[in-house]
């Protein structure tokens, strides 16, 4: 993959909050405040609990069946920054040596119980993050947690480290390309090059930051996110806010996945 394809695809999960679907139409504070609850909800279950995760799994399912977000899209983002997560928890087979009940008498090793349960927590609340720009947009997040009381200067360097990432990006593909030109075959390509591009380019993103920081001075620019849409917390959005509460705190209160195998059980019995 060239770096070209990897600078858009970096921008295209922003991209998709674009679209016009019902999730899409929502109020950015209502996913916003959903997306927190779920993923305090989720972080709160103890260290062996696996299989009452499970049932946590139908939200960003239905999220993504609402909002016509690419499944694999999602699927591919998550297990790139998988290996920061099994890095956690690698260690616990070999350090919980003792034995958990998984399932009907079924006895396994609370190291290996330990990391699957982060390995899945893991998933559901990057999935929830994923999803959460992928319908809300990195601009429209902070615009509702600024709306939602949290300090402006936290949301305006939020989004400003947000913005100068593709500036970076910007400037080193740039870079790049200007390297690309200037050598033939494996010449210039050696650590000593790549030592002095990476200086260059710090360089350079400083100064075209300061360039952009008096350009928005000049412009009025004191401090704060000023956004030309107006927002509306509409009894949809309340209905939305409401109706996960419930369900995550049903999910939280009873063992769904347990009852459900009861009731098969029943049936085949």
């Amino acid at each position: 993959m060239t770096f070209d394809e990897e600078y858009y695809n970096i921008g295209y999960l922003d991209r998709l909050s674009y679209q016009d679907s019902v999730i899409h139409r929502l109020d950015p504070r209502a996913k916003v405040i959903v997306t927190l609850l779920f993923v305090i909800t989720v972080v709160s279950y103890p260290k062996y609990e696996v299989m009452s995760l499970l049932p946590f799994f139908i939200f960003p399912v239905l999220l993504i069946t609402l909002s016509d977000t690419p499944l694999l899209l999602i699927m591919k983002k998550v297990i790139f920054v998988s290996p920061f997560a099994l890095f956690i928890g690698i260690f616990n087979p070999l350090f919980d040596a003792g034995t958990v009940a998984l399932w009907h008498g079924i006895h396994i090793s609370a190291g290996w119980i330990s990391l699957l349960s982060i390995m899945m927590k893991f998933t559901l609340t990057i999935s929830a993050a994923l999803l959460l720009i992928a319908t809300t947009s990195f601009p429209g997040i902070c615009n509702a947690l600024q709306m939602l009381g949290v300090p402006a200067p936290f949301t305006s360097q939020l989004l400003f480290l947000y913005r100068y990432i593709f500036v970076l990006m910007e400037e080193a593909m740039r870079m790049a390309r200007a390297r690309d030109l200037r050598t033939v075959g494996a010449h210039g390509t050696g650590i000593k090059v790549f030592v002095r591009l990476i200086g260059l380019l710090f360089i350079r993103t400083v100064e075209r930051a300061e360039r952009i920081y008096q350009s928005m001075l000049s412009r009025g620019f004191y401090g704060k996110i000023l956004s030309i849409k107006q927002y509306r917390f509409r009894l949809s959005d309340a209905a939305f806010v409401f109706l996960t509460l419930i369900f995550l705190i049903a999910f939280r209160r009873y063992n769904v996945t347990e009852m459900l195998g009861r009731f098969v059980q029943g049936l085949i019995t």
